[in-house]
C-alpha cells in the first residue's frame, strides 16, 4: 500500500469520525443554549480524552516505525495505553441518563448514546491500529495478546475512573493513592467484589464486541 493511499484512507476515516464527534458536540451545545445549565458540558472533556488514543495510533499509522528497536515507539505505546481507557469509559456515562425537564428524555438519550458511541468507535479503531502495528513488527500472536490485554486493562481503568474517580493524569500527579488502591484490590480480592465484577463484565463485553468487528472486517476482505 502506497503512502498516499494510507493518507487518503486515514483522512476519509478521520473525516467520518470527526463528523460523528461533531454531532455530539452540537447536541451538547444546543442543550446548553436551550437550558443555560452546564450539566452535560463534561462530555466535551470526555470526548477530548477519547480522541487522544486515536490521534496517537493515527500518528503511528501515518509514520510507521521501520523496526521494533525504537525507543519512541515504546514510549508512544505506553502513553497510548495510559489514555486508552478514556475512550470506552464514556460508555459508563449512561449512568447519567434520567429525565431532566424541560429537556425531552429522548434528546438526552440520543446525546449520551452518541457520546458513548464515539468513545467506543474511537477505542476500537485505535486498538485495531495498534494491533496491526504489533502484527507487523512482531507477530499475530503478540498482536492479539496486546489487544485483549488492552481491553482487560481498560475495563479495570473504567472501574478506577467511574468508582474511584481516578483519571489518566493521576499516574503522574497523584500516583501514591492510585497505586495503593490498585495494590489493595490485588491482595484483597474478596473485599472488592465490585472491582472484579466491573472489570470482568466490561472485559467480556468489549472483547466480544472487538472479536465481532474483527470478523466483520474479515468478511469485507474476502
Amino acid at each position: 500500500m502506497t503512502i498516499s493511499t494510507v493518507f487518503k484512507q486515514r483522512f476519509n476515516l478521520s473525516a467520518v469520525l470527526a463528523l460523528s464527534v461533531l454531532f455530539s458536540v452540537v447536541l451538547i451545545a444546543y442543550r446548553y443554549h436551550f437550558t443555560g445549565t452546564k450539566l452535560y458540558l463534561f462530555f466535551y472533556w470526555n470526548l477530548l480524552l477519547a480522541i487522544i488514543p486515536y490521534l496517537l495510533s493515527s500518528a503511528i499509522v501515518l509514520y510507521p516505525p521501520k523496526n521494533k528497536n525504537n525507543l519512541m515507539l515504546y514510549l508512544l505505546i505506553a502513553v497510548w495505553l495510559l489514555f486508552f481507557p478514556n475512550a470506552p469509559y464514556i460508555l459508563t456515562d449512561l449512568f447519567h441518563l434520567r429525565a431532566k425537564p424541560p429537556v425531552p428524555f429522548w434528546y438526552d438519550l440520543v446525546l449520551i448514546l452518541s457520546c458513548a458511541w464515539n468513545g467506543l468507535i474511537l477505542a476500537i479503531v485505535s486498538l485495531w491500529d495498534m494491533q496491526q502495528l504489533l502484527n507487523r513488527l512482531f507477530n499475530r500472536t503478540l498482536g492479539w495478546i496486546f489487544a485483549l490485554s488492552a481491553l482487560v486493562l481498560s475495563s479495570f481503568g473504567i472501574y478506577l475512573g467511574r468508582y474511584l474517580r481516578f483519571n489518566s493524569w493521576d499516574i503522574v500527579s497523584n500516583p501514591r493513592p492510585l497505586f495503593f488502591d490498585i495494590w489493595d484490590r490485588i491482595i484483597n480480592p474478596l473485599s472488592h467484589t465490585t472491582t472484579y465484577g466491573v472489570t470482568i463484565l466490561f472485559s467480556t463485553f468489549l472483547i466480544i464486541l472487538y472479536l465481532a468487528i474483527h470478523q466483520i472486517k474479515q468478511l469485507t476482505n474476502d
